[in-house]
């Protein structure tokens, strides 16, 4: 399966992160996708660079002042004061509720809370660089399906799948799958259907399409009543407006079972067929591994191979996109384990 790598992933190194009230090293890192990109070419598979430039298809699933937000944060943060090009700025005040979010403040740091929606994301100078890089490989994985290809994976990071139209969160910048299922979208695709198996609810992805119905949205994940993101990924959340019956959520408690874990799956993939999507698009969350030090699910290496061939009996163009997954080490058997029960190897 060809791979668009988005070698520009290095430049978002933020070092620390808040962690259940302490300062702890960023479970996201760049050893992540090198571990990836590492067990990717021991296994044959061909990289690329991407090629496509996603800001139109950005500007359909994100709005413009959050865009400008971001691509300007860290040139603003670092004007405030000498020396913030080596600190982290974090928000602390956030528009909730009956605050208004509607007017943009002048102050950085009152932005930065209006444009999140937690304090887990943390911005280092290259965050833009990475993440725009990161939608340019979801885009050009894209053009490559409408070109007639049956699939390709988009090899990234930082992950998407919990940024919105207007805020960033749970590690995420730009929704890289949203991208990806626009420019779907963009290129002839009439429906497109998202499935996200991330063991987080893909809470942005969900937003951003929850009024349409050209795109169907599933995600099984741990329940939010006690897994992040906490407030969306409910049984009761099927769409609005045009969008009413085109939003699934599947939501697991902590500790199920591999059984349970897969009958969700195949839910998803039946509703998946009624849909009749012309493409599939993968938010590949691999934190459901046993091992992931921030998650709950027991799924082992030949589970993922399980998954991968699941999916590939769907026989839709797909575009596999890297989420979450915070084992490093063994991210990358994982991911191609995927791929090749996909490909039927």
């Amino acid at each position: 399966m060809l791979t668009f790598f988005n070698d520009s992933h290095h430049a978002h190194a933020p070092v620390f992160e808040f962690f259940r009230g302490e300062r702890v090293p960023c479970f996201e890192t760049p050893a992540r996708a090198e571990f990836v990109k590492a067990r990717l070419i021991e296994r044959g598979h061909v990289l690329c660079k991407p090629e496509v430039d996603s800001r139109a298809v950005l500007a359909k699933v994100h709005a413009s002042r959050y865009l400008s937000f971001l691509e300007h944060a860290w040139r603003d943060w670092t004007a405030l004061e000498e020396g913030n090009g080596q600190r982290q700025p974090f928000p602390s005040v956030w528009p909730v509720r009956s605050l208004r979010s509607d007017v943009e403040p002048i102050n950085f740091t009152a932005r930065l809370g209006l444009y999140s929606m937690d304090n887990g994301s943390p911005l280092s100078a290259g965050t833009w660089q990475a993440a725009k890089a990161g939608a340019d490989a979801a885009a050009s994985a894209a053009a490559f399906l409408t070109a007639g290809e049956r699939a390709a994976f988009c090899c990234s990071r930082p992950p998407g799948h919990h940024a919105g139209p207007d805020f960033m969160g749970g590690y995420c910048f730009l929704n890289n799958a949203a991208v990806a299922a626009q420019a779907l979208r963009d290129g002839g695709a009439t429906r497109v259907a998202v499935l996200d198996v991330d063991y987080h609810h893909g809470n942005g992805t969900q937003s951003i399409f929850y009024h349409r119905a050209d795109v169907f949205f599933a995600s099984l994940h741990g329940d939010p009543m006690t897994e992040y993101p906490f407030y969306l990924g409910h049984t009761d959340e099927i769409g609005e407006g045009e969008g009413e019956g085109f939003n699934l959520n599947l939501p697991l408690a902590a500790g199920c079972t591999v059984p349970q874990w897969f009958e969700a799956l195949e839910t998803a993939c039946l509703r998946i067929n009624g849909y009749r999507a012309d493409a599939l698009v993968v938010s590949l969350g691999l934190d459901t591994f046993a091992e992931d030090p921030i998650s709950k699910f027991s799924l082992q290496p030949d589970d993922f191979v399980r998954l991968g061939a699941r999916l590939g009996k769907l026989g839709l163009p797909t575009v596999f996109v890297l989420e979450g997954g915070y084992a490093a080490a063994a991210l990358g058997t994982n991911a191609v384990n995927v791929i090749e029960g996909f490909e039927g190897r």
